[in-house]
């Protein structure tokens, strides 16, 4: 337990009970009032996510230099990107794998910022020194504290808590505010299909913001929420996670973001390959499926068709507590369910009814520009 890093709240989860467990190299909290609860109170009101374990790496340099490195270790087109804009992208290896899926803040033509997973963060930034053109890359991830704030009335309780409107962060934006005698940014992305911010702040503000909202946020139904609830909502919007759906052996058409895929000027490592895979798909699939019968699903139970024949493995695999029922999100063998609409899932050796879910499971309240 010693071990384990610990974000500047920590003595708060432990203040009020939070169950906590080790995520990542972190002391994190799973819940505090319970998985289900904090779940549905995101889904209905708001939630508030200590999600400072994050990683945060600054690049800035020349225009010249800056845009052609991050171009080409990524497989999104970022030179499309406006400033204040933020952007979905993916850090690849040498083999075409992801090293991690971030997002990208561009607040002008010389300077950026990553964010990137708790668990990757240090990779990432080895990534890039490795790669390093002669540009200024610096890790400030102990730096930022940052806070997430998701559900329906986040937008009502964060502009009341702060006294302005934040009409103009719009999905995918970010903007940077005076706070509490510092710049503090907020941007408007979220993981778990409501609408919503990141607080990006020193960390003595972070904890300052984190409490206040608590407080403030009761009036309106806002709970605090862990890991647990985290995992169940981002599985109800069918985002994919790290070290699940994600890989570092597996392309971004494998693990199912090849959306994010674009053709560019400047080639990215194995660009051939992955373009390829963008235009006609690759051998295999992430896909969202739920139980037609009473169950729960897990990571690495095996798939089959109904015919008998092994053609994938769940990914991630939970009990959604808005629809009620098991869900999952698996890899597969692209062509050989092609035509396929049930499927069936060995849980503890008994193979269960599954239907393939086309699309998100729940259509929340963010809102798209």
């Amino acid at each position: 337990m010693d071990s384990l890093k610990k974000t500047p709240l920590n003595s708060y989860h432990r203040e009020v009970n939070a169950k906590m467990v080790p995520f990542g190299g972190w002391d994190m909290p799973v819940q505090y009032t319970g998985i289900v609860d904090e779940h549905l109170s995101t889904r209905t009101n708001a939630g508030l996510f200590d999600i400072s374990h994050m990683g945060e790496i600054f690049i800035e340099g020349k225009r010249d230099v800056l845009l052609p490195f991050i171009e080409k270790l990524t497989c999104n087109l970022v030179g499309g990107l406006k400033n204040g804009q933020v952007q979905y992208n993916a850090i690849l290896n040498e083999r075409g794998g992801l090293v991690d899926d971030v997002t990208i803040y561009k607040f002008h033509e010389e300077k950026y910022m990553i964010c990137s997973n708790a668990s990757n963060y240090e990779s990432v930034f080895t990534h890039l020194l490795k790669y390093n053109p002669g540009i200024k890359i610096t890790n400030q991830s102990s730096n930022w504290h940052q806070i997430a704030l998701q559900g329906p009335k986040a937008d009502e309780i964060f502009s009341k808590y702060l006294n302005i409107s934040l009409t103009d962060i719009l999905y995918y934006t970010f903007k940077e505010i005076q706070f509490n005698g510092e710049t503090i940014i907020i941007s408007r992305t979220g993981y778990t299909g409501e609408d919503g911010f990141e607080i990006y702040s020193t960390n003595d503000t972070g904890i300052k913001i984190w409490r206040e909202l608590v407080d403030f946020g009761n009036q309106f139904g806002l709970k605090t929420v862990g890991l647990g609830a985290r995992d169940t909502l981002r599985m109800e919007a069918k985002y994919p996670l790290y070290g699940h759906e994600l890989s570092s052996i597996r392309s971004p058409a494998e693990s199912g973001i090849g959306w994010i895929v674009k053709e560019k000027p400047i080639k990215f490592f194995q660009y051939e390959k992955i373009i390829e895979e963008k235009k006609n798909g690759s051998e295999v699939d992430i896909i969202a499926i739920y139980l037609d019968e009473p169950g729960v699903l897990r990571e690495h139970f095996p798939i089959f068709l109904p015919n008998g024949k092994e053609v994938g493995t769940t990914t991630s695999g939970t009990f959604s507590p808005s629809l009620k029922k098991g869900i999952g999100l698996a890899l597969v063998i692209k062509e050989e369910i092609k035509n396929a609409v049930h499927l069936l899932v060995e849980i503890r050796g008994e193979r269960k009814k599954a239907v393939i879910q086309k699309g998100n499971f729940i259509q929340g309240s963010v809102k798209k520009n």
